[in-house]
């Protein structure tokens, strides 16, 4: 790899191919094999690394000089907010029903896991481009420590904060987005059954920064990608380690809705465990008035082309 990034640095005459093969060239670089084997997006894999590299350049051309951090990508993320919602809306046909609800004030976005949550990346795109709203993303530590991908992941506001940080972002005014179902959720999940366990964090971090939890559904969520190699076994080392992630096939063009819910505002006399039963309730609802069950890939694909549904 030394060998190989020296040609290229001689070749385009460009300084930065060495360091940023010290960030992807890594142990876990078996890891990544096995993910681009079995994954049937390869190149949207290999893309985000392009991608990384290009936000890489970029830092090391403007030597981050501004103070805002957030400032400072401001413009990489414009552009990729940009690419993403046009490749929603031509996939999919991504649109969002309830976007007024996230307009204004500090909240968290509470939302079921589909295999890629590849819907609330669509949500985030459009917050931004469209009203202009910087929203944070929690995500699993193992994804966010993948070597090459740390920069892009930084730069799009996706991390694995901790309880601390949550607060404090929620503090300054932004919006906040967590899936309580997390890893679990999207891996053995069967037609779209809520998954959170006894999972509480998020309504700790609400109660303690006094914000509302806005709840989150999107219709055919689980027909863009399927995973296979569900099992006693999987889930059983899922339980263990937190670190396998099933084969998934796809993405299949299915018309995707995004339903925001009615914020469930901050009461200081209820409980975490009861705000998170509220939180799951609301998205059960958001469930059951607008996905047909069971999931069908045909159906969802059919709904791209149902003028009747569009105008109802």
């Amino acid at each position: 790899m030394s060998w190989f990034s020296q040609i290229l640095e001689n070749w385009i005459s460009f300084s930065y191919l060495e360091e940023y093969r010290a960030l992807v060239v890594h142990p876990l670089w078996l890891l990544k094999l096995l993910i681009l084997l079995y994954s049937p997006f390869i190149c949207t894999v290999l893309c985000l690394w392009a991608l990384s590299f290009v936000l890489h350049i970029y830092k090391k051309i403007n030597n981050q000089q501004e103070s805002d951090v957030s400032k400072f990508w401001e413009k990489p993320r414009k552009i990729i907010a940009q690419v993403c919602d046009i490749f929603g809306k031509i996939w999919y046909g991504y649109e969002v029903i309830g976007m007024e609800h996230l307009r204004k004030g500090p909240g968290i976005i509470v939302y079921y896991h589909s295999a890629t949550a590849i819907d609330y990346s669509f949500l985030v795109a459009k917050l931004f481009k469209e009203a202009q709203r910087e929203c944070f993303s929690v995500t699993h530590r193992g994804i966010y420590r993948l070597p090459g991908l740390k920069i892009l992941l930084n730069s799009i506001n996706l991390k694995d904060f901790n309880k601390a940080e949550c607060v404090e972002i929620l503090k300054k005014g932004h919006l906040l987005g967590i899936a309580p179902g997390g890893g679990r959720e999207a891996n053995f999940s069967y037609d779209y059954n809520i998954m959170w366990g006894n999972s509480t964090g998020f309504a700790r971090v609400a109660l303690e920064a006094k914000v509302p939890i806005i709840p989150m559904f999107t219709q055919n969520a689980c027909e863009t990608f399927r995973n296979i190699g569900k099992s006693r076994l999987t889930r059983w080392l899922y339980e263990k380690k937190r670190l396998i992630c099933l084969p998934i096939y796809g993405p299949f063009p299915v018309k995707l809705r995004t339903y925001i819910g009615e914020p469930i505002p901050y009461d200081p006399n209820i409980t975490a465990a009861e705000l998170a039963e509220k939180a799951k309730t609301a998205i059960e609802n958001l469930r059951d008035k607008y996905q047909k069950r069971p999931g069908n890939i045909l159906r969802a694909l059919s709904e791209r082309f149902d003028k009747h549904y569009k105008a109802n």
